[in-house]
């Protein structure tokens, strides 16, 4: 995939399909952008071999979805208005999701691989990942049985995806006979948790919900065993992969879950083949390829798939074609329903630098009308 960051550097060439590829390359979820382009990048080169799209090539060009949400929506519009792109892919945070695909969904498909707080209706947005009926509310049932967490406090990044996913949770935790008794949303590149952890601890929490991006995540969970709250305290969170697992280090892991719909551990075929592909193509020191560089993968193989489906790039069409549209990844063979993929999702527990998965977690709607 060529670094090519500019519209002035590409040409108009029927032979070539474009598609704006949008991850973090700064701020807190810059920690696993390296995963998000490497696996992006694999997952061309195999659409590539193939055949392409449409007969063409898939080239990617990259945009950095870690500025401000704004600045990478107006980028990315310019790059579609102008013919650049015909398509977009990515991780990105949902507030840049919301300024973006209003701007673009309408003009080319737009695949959306974050794990985000549901409710995403835009034509011509596809989503790849978890949301909080299927990927939350299961983990709080099964960890308030399993372990009697009964009050939950929430720590978060201050934007839409943790306060909605809040919203949930506090409905989640009264099924559960439970309640959320605390809820602190912090700033995206907070680094001082002393305030918040004396709260957790004031309010006698037995479980905390971690909602928190990246780096900021890695330098919660530090700060969390520093102060000994592992102690006495799990925490489970929805965003937490191995590239974050590893910079936070053992000592910080302690009664630490995570529910994602890929974990790097799991060994089926589809995984191993998966791996096998990713050592072969970029050595043993590349970034892990967690849940969150591999929706980036599936991103890739979807655009693809609705693309050669609908025979088409005409986003009416392919929204269309979409319930038909079906592809094959590290998660086995995926579908749509709702323009979400149906999927498995597993709840893991840290084991060191390393997540044991624990269990499959019971299917629900993946569009998730109701949170």
């Amino acid at each position: 995939m060529e670094r090519l960051r500019t519209p002035e550097w590409f040409t108009a060439d029927d032979s070539i399909l474009t598609v704006a590829l949008v991850y973090p390359m700064q701020g807190p979820a810059g920690i696993f952008g390296p995963a998000c382009e490497a696996c992006a990048r694999l997952a061309a080169e195999e659409v590539n071999r193939a055949g392409g799209v449409l007969g063409k090539e898939l080239r990617l060009l990259e945009v950095d979805g870690g500025a401000d949400p704004q600045r990478v929506a107006g980028e990315v519009e310019a790059l579609v208005a102008t013919g650049v792109v015909q398509g977009v892919t990515g991780w990105h945070i949902s507030s840049v999701r919301q300024a973006l695909a209003p701007r673009v969904a309408h003009r080319v498909p737009y695949v959306y691989t974050a794990l985000y707080e549901g409710g995403e209706r835009t034509e011509g947005v596809f989503l790849t990942s978890e949301t909080p009926a299927g990927q939350l509310r299961p983990a709080m049932r099964l960890i308030g049985e399993a372990r009697g967490v009964r009050r939950w406090f929430v720590v978060g990044n201050n934007y839409v995806w943790p306060r909605q996913t809040a919203r949930a949770a506090r409905r989640y935790a009264r099924e559960n006979r439970g309640r959320v008794c605390g809820e602190a949303y912090l700033p995206l590149g907070t680094d001082d948790f002393t305030d918040v952890l004396r709260r957790i601890e004031h309010a006698d929490a037995d479980g905390v919900l971690m909602l928190l991006v990246g780096s900021d995540a890695v330098r919660f969970n530090r700060a969390f065993g520093a102060f000994g709250l592992d102690r006495r305290c799990l925490r489970l969170s929805t965003l937490m992969d191995e590239n974050m697992l590893l910079a936070s280090g053992s000592e910080a892991t302690r009664d630490l879950f995570s529910t994602a719909g890929f974990f790097a551990s799991l060994a089926n075929q589809d995984t191993l083949d998966f791996h096998g592909s990713y050592a072969a193509r970029y050595g043993v020191d590349a970034p892990a390829p967690g849940s969150l560089g591999e929706s980036c993968y599936e991103g890739v193989l979807l655009l693809a798939a609705l693309v050669e489906r609908a025979r088409t790039l005409d986003v009416s069409a392919i929204g269309a074609a979409a319930e038909a549209v079906s592809y094959e990844g590290p998660r086995g063979l995926l579908r749509l329903r709702d323009r979400h993929v149906r999927q498995r999702i597993y709840l893991a527990e840290a084991d060191g630098l390393d997540f044991t998965v624990v269990t499959q977690l019971p299917k629900t709607d993946p569009s998730t009308r109701k949170h």
